[in-house]
């Protein structure tokens, strides 16, 4: 599959919304598994793991891919269960560029798995950890916390 050059997904960015998939790990203890972010958008914050979906990619391999990345070990995706579409907008991009925002439609999908925090890939995460919608909210990004009401919803 050929990589877009920056300057070309830069124009991408600019003017259509990216399709994306996001993993809401789920611990034995209703606990999501986030991970610093390391770039933009939402840089420093608390987000669950995932990445966009490419051109002519099916959903199914780019799960097996983004599992791959940020998990480091693919998981087919009849593992999880989907949780619903979203929209993710923020005011920053990936190239730092002013005045541009980022657009994401992103399908959620709740994976509950054995994760070993300690080997879990550092490209696009500094730190991992477990976060309970009890614990300290204030450096997760709303839209990885909004994950919490939607597992509820499907675990009654």
């Amino acid at each position: 599959m050929e990589m877009i050059e920056d300057d070309e997904f830069m124009r991408v960015v600019k003017n259509a919304p990216l399709v994306s998939l996001d993993l809401v790990v789920r611990s034995e203890n209703n606990e999501l598994l986030m991970g610093m972010r390391v770039n933009e958008p939402a840089a420093g914050t608390w987000f669950v793991p995932g990445g966009r979906i490419r051109k002519d990619e099916s959903i199914e391999d780019a799960f097996l891919r983004i599992t791959k990345a940020e998990l480091g070990k693919s998981y087919p995706i009849d593992q999880a269960r989907l949780l619903g579409a979203f929209t993710h907008k923020y005011q920053t991009n990936f190239a730092h560029i002013p005045g541009i925002s980022t657009h994401y439609v992103v399908l959620a999908y709740e994976l509950q798995v054995y994760i070993n925090l300690k080997q879990l890939p550092t490209d696009q995460h500094s730190e991992y950890r477990w976060v309970s919608e009890s614990g300290d909210l204030a450096k997760v990004h709303p839209n990885a916390r909004a994950y919490f009401s939607y597992m509820k919803r499907g675990s009654n």
